[in-house]
C-alpha cells in the first residue's frame, strides 16, 4: 500500500507540474492576443466595441480564469483551484459557440477595415508572435480544454479516493466532460451543416430539399444500380443521410451552367426501407445490396467488398 501510495504520488507531482508549465505557455498565448490586440484596439477604437466583443468573445474572462488557476497551482492549492475553475468552465461552451461568428467578422474588417488590416499586420509582424497570425491564436482556449480533461483525470487517477481532493478532482473531470461534450456538439452540429450545403449546391436546381433541420449527413459515394429487367448497370451517385437516399447522376459535361452538378433522381425515405445482403460473402467478388420500400426494391452492387460492407452498415444503421 506504502508502495502504490508512492508512486501515485510521484506520478501526480509530475502531472502538476506539467499543468502548471503548460498554464504558464498557455497564458503568454492568450497575453499576446489580449496586450497586443484587444486592449491597444480599445485604446484605439479602430473597431467598433461590438465587433470587438464579437472577434474575442469571453477572452478577458478566460484570461482571468487560467490566471487565478495558475496561482492556486503554484502555491499547490489544487481542491481551491479546481473549484473555483469549475465556475468558469461554461466559459468555454459559449467561445465555442461564438467562434464561426468571430472568425467570419475578422475575415470581414480584414477585407474592408483598411486601418484595422495596417495593424493586424504589424501586430503580426511583431518576434513575440513567431509568424503566427490572429487566426492561429484564437481557437487556442478550445485546443487547453482538451488538455484539461486529460490533465484532470490523470491526476484524478493518482489521488487516493478517501482524500477530499479526490472529490474535487471528480467533479472538474465531471465538468470539463460535459463542457467538452457541449463543445464537441457544436463541431458536429456546425461540419454537418457545411456537409449539407456542400450536397445541396451539389445537385442541379432546388427542387430537393437537402437542408432540413435534425438531418445529418452520413456518407457518399458511387454505386451501381441493378435494373429489374437484365438492362445495363447504371452507375449513380448515392448520398446517405439520417432519414433518406439520395440517388443523382452527372449532368451532361456540355451543360452551360450544370456541367460539373449532379441531377436528383430519386429521394428514398429510410423510416419504412428494411436493407438486406444478396451476396458478398467473398472478399474478390463485391457484393449486392438490396433495399426494400412500400413500392420498389432497389438492387445497389460495388465490386469492391469492403465499401459494399460499409454501405451495409451505413444504412442498416440509418434505417434502425
Amino acid at each position: 500500500v506504502e508502495d502504490q501510495r508512492a508512486r501515485w504520488e510521484r506520478k501526480r507531482s509530475r502531472t502538476a507540474k506539467e499543468l502548471l508549465e503548460t498554464e504558464h505557455k498557455y497564458l503568454e498565448q492568450l497575453d499576446l492576443v489580449l496586450t497586443y490586440f484587444v486592449t491597444i484596439l480599445k485604446a484605439k477604437g479602430t473597431l467598433k466595441p461590438a465587433v470587438l466583443e464579437t472577434i474575442f468573445g469571453p477572452l478577458e474572462s478566460l484570461y482571468s480564469a487560467s490566471h487565478v488557476l495558475s496561482l492556486h497551482l503554484e502555491k499547490g492549492n489544487l481542491g481551491p483551484g479546481l473549484e473555483n475553475f469549475c465556475q468558469s468552465l461554461d466559459l468555454y461552451g459559449h467561445y465555442a459557440e461564438n467562434l464561426e461568428h468571430a472568425n467570419k467578422t475578422l475575415k470581414e474588417q480584414v477585407r474592408k477595415n483598411k486601418s484595422f488590416r495596417r495593424f493586424k499586420k504589424l501586430q503580426e509582424t511583431r518576434p513575440q508572435f513567431q509568424g503566427r497570425q490572429l487566426e492561429d491564436l484564437l481557437p487556442l482556449p478550445l485546443q487547453r480544454l482538451r488538455q484539461y480533461k486529460h490533465f484532470f483525470r490523470d491526476l484524478l487517477e493518482n489521488t487516493s479516493p478517501d482524500t477530499a481532493e479526490y472529490q474535487k478532482l471528480a467533479k472538474t473531470v465531471k465538468s470539463v466532460c460535459e463542457v467538452s461534450h457541449w463543445v464537441q456538439d457544436i463541431f458536429d452540429k456546425r461540419e454537418n451543416s457545411l456537409q449539407l450545403l456542400r450536397v445541396q449546391k451539389l445537385l442541379k436546381g432546388q427542387k430537393t430539399q437537402v437542408l432540413t433541420a435534425g438531418r445529418w449527413y452520413i456518407r457518399e459515394g458511387w454505386l451501381l444500380v441493378v435494373p429489374a429487367k437484365g438492362e445495363e448497370l447504371k452507375r449513380r451517385m448515392f448520398f446517405l443521410f439520417s432519414d433518406i437516399l439520395i440517388a443523382a447522376k452527372p449532368c451532361h459535361p456540355l451543360h452551360l451552367l450544370n456541367s460539373n452538378k449532379l441531377s436528383c433522381q430519386a429521394v428514398y425515405p429510410l423510416h419504412q426501407c428494411s436493407v438486406g445482403k444478396v451476396f458478398g460473402h467473398t472478399w474478390s467478388q463485391g457484393g449486392l445490396l438490396s433495399l426494400s420500400f412500400p413500392h420498389k426494391t432497389l438492387l445497389l452492387m460495388s465490386s469492391n467488398q469492403h465499401e459494399i460492407n460499409d454501405w451495409y452498415r451505413s444504412l442498416t444503421a440509418a434505417v434502425r
